[in-house]
């Protein structure tokens, strides 16, 4: 029973920070219909009792518009489906979507939209927006890699985020020894260029 629980925890925890991962990673694809979504992916790494849980969601759209040359006009707006999130079990899936978790049944989308891009040295980026999690709004910067890849658009990066920070494990699940805070989300991102 404790077992089912730490790994319903860590699956929770995951899903928050791959809500947000996947709501930013899209935010640097040339566009939803030119994204593939073979090569795309969208992960979130925390601890379970120390332990590293990997895990990703399915479905996510993008509203996405970015040129390279013209950086100040992007922009996006990213939508992720939390009840599509999977940590490779149907049960600790289905106590993620549950109430302590996501609360799917009342938020069933996370939200990113850009604020604004600015570009770095060496194909580096940083987008800031607006991440909405289960009804919480919070202002992220994400560090964003690009380069070319032939004809697609390469985006890959990684964003820290607070599980807490969006209510994401209420009640018990409140205890970070059993499911730490810390969210690491990863995403890569393959996308035609316009």
């Amino acid at each position: 029973m404790i077992q089912r629980l730490v790994h319903t925890a860590s699956a929770a925890a995951l899903g928050a920070a791959l809500a947000a991962g996947a709501a930013f990673s899209l935010t640097f694809s040339a566009g939803a219909d030119a994204a593939d979504s073979a090569k795309n992916s969208v992960t979130a790494v925390f601890k379970q009792m120390n332990v590293p849980v990997e895990g990703h969601f399915n479905r996510f759209t993008a509203d996405v518009r970015f040129d390279p040359a013209n950086v100040a006009a992007a922009s996006a707006k990213i939508d992720v489906d939390v009840a599509s999130f999977d940590i490779g079990a149907p049960e600790y899936n289905k106590e993620v979507a549950g109430d302590e978790w996501f609360d799917a049944a009342h938020f069933p989308h996370a939200t990113f939209v850009s604020t604004q891009i600015k570009p770095g040295a060496n194909g580096a980026y940083s987008v800031a927006g607006k991440l909405t999690i289960k009804g919480k709004t919070t202002d992220v910067v994400v560090p964003v890699q690009y380069h070319k890849d032939g004809a697609n658009q390469v985006f890959d990066g990684a964003l820290p985020v607070k599980r807490l920070a969006y209510g994401i494990g209420t009640g018990d699940w409140k205890d970070t020894s059993v499911v730490a805070d810390d969210v690491q989300i990863k995403f890569h991102i393959v996308a035609a260029a316009h």
